[in-house]
């Protein structure tokens, strides 16, 4: 791997575990990725595969019983596993700030729209009066919602579903934040609003040069709005590459049987493709590779050994013994 500058964010070894009646929950299991000023990293995988958690970590804001118990997450080379409580509470929101999944219930329903989006700035910026007025209102016209001065008097129940989105990123921005985790925005709108919040996100990217982690199970957005793409299967990234790799060149079976999944113009199959099989219970993960039991290239020692990560060019990794025959 060969980086030109020290990255943004640089994730090592990262192990965040949950802690159950169960048993352990192995949610994220040594993860490793950078993310380099400016750009947008896309972390993809299916529903359980530590996507969330991955991101709710970098915060760290994992919920109980879950805990971090290995590894490093380097912010402009320090160490946010080792920062004080009240260190992490005044990074969060000022250098790093998230926009989460569903806009519907992340806004308090209680507040004005402009006492929420003016919080960040109250706390990390001691912002107040008409300072703080005048820049509630440059974050709302920023995000393009209409007669910014009295709509920022209203409360969330008379915002749409995308305007509550809009909010939110303004919320999230407030602040000019180096990073901006967006974690599945637009999963509770409809397609044409989704199309608007994602060219606001890249024309606001364009505008504050903000990197971005993006996380989402959908591929089309992933080849819409990012540079480099990380694959998640079962706590693990299987496969790491930029946009163009991953969707022209991907190796592993998994990023693979994602992308034929993925219905194409023009074509129509009898039947969509699906990867055969189930998604591994994380309690009691199979021996050897975790993808194995659904894998048509799968022999032996896949099914003993789990094969470790290795770099096939200068910025493709991969999680794979037979990478070299797909």
């Amino acid at each position: 791997m060969f980086i030109q500058e020290e990255p943004l964010l640089r994730v090592k070894n990262l192990k965040t575990f949950f802690y159950t009646n169960k048993g352990v929950v192995r949610a994220v299991d040594g993860v490793n990725f950078y993310l380099r000023k400016g750009e947008t990293l896309g972390i993809v995988g299916e529903s359980g595969s530590g996507k969330t958690i991955t991101s709710l970590s970098i915060l760290r804001l994992v919920p109980m019983p879950g805990r971090i118990v290995e590894g490093e997450i380097l912010f402009g080379g320090e160490d946010l596993l080792k920062k004080s409580e009240k260190e992490i509470r005044a990074f969060r929101g000022s250098r790093v700030a998230m926009i989460p999944q569903d806009p519907m219930t992340s806004l308090n329903p209680v507040y004005q729209i402009g006492n929420q989006i003016g919080e960040p700035l109250r706390i990390h910026q001691q912002m107040t009066g008409v300072d703080l007025f005048n820049k509630v209102v440059e974050m709302l016209k920023l995000v393009h919602i209409p007669s910014a001065k009295s709509r920022l008097k209203e409360y969330p129940h008379q915002f749409s579903g995308g305007m509550k989105q809009r909010a939110m990123i303004a919320m999230s921005i407030s602040c000019r934040p180096d990073l901006l985790i967006a974690d599945e925005p637009t999963t509770a709108l409809d397609v044409t609003i989704q199309a608007q919040i994602l060219l606001l996100l890249q024309d606001l990217q364009k505008e504050l040069t903000t990197s971005i982690l993006y996380i989402t199970h959908d591929l089309g957005v992933v080849a819409k709005m990012c540079s480099r793409v990380a694959v998640m299967y079962a706590g693990n990234i299987v496969e790491q590459a930029d946009v163009h790799t991953i969707f022209k060149k991907a190796k592993h079976p998994y990023t693979r049987g994602l992308i034929d999944s993925v219905p194409k113009i023009g074509k129509a199959p009898k039947r969509l493709f699906t990867i055969e099989g189930q998604p591994p219970n994380l309690l009691q993960l199979p021996k050897g590779c975790r993808f194995s039991p659904r894998c048509s290239y799968s022999q032996e020692k896949c099914l003993q050994e789990e094969p470790p990560l290795e770099w096939i060019d200068s910025d493709h990794e991969i999680r794979c013994f037979r990478w070299r025959e797909i």
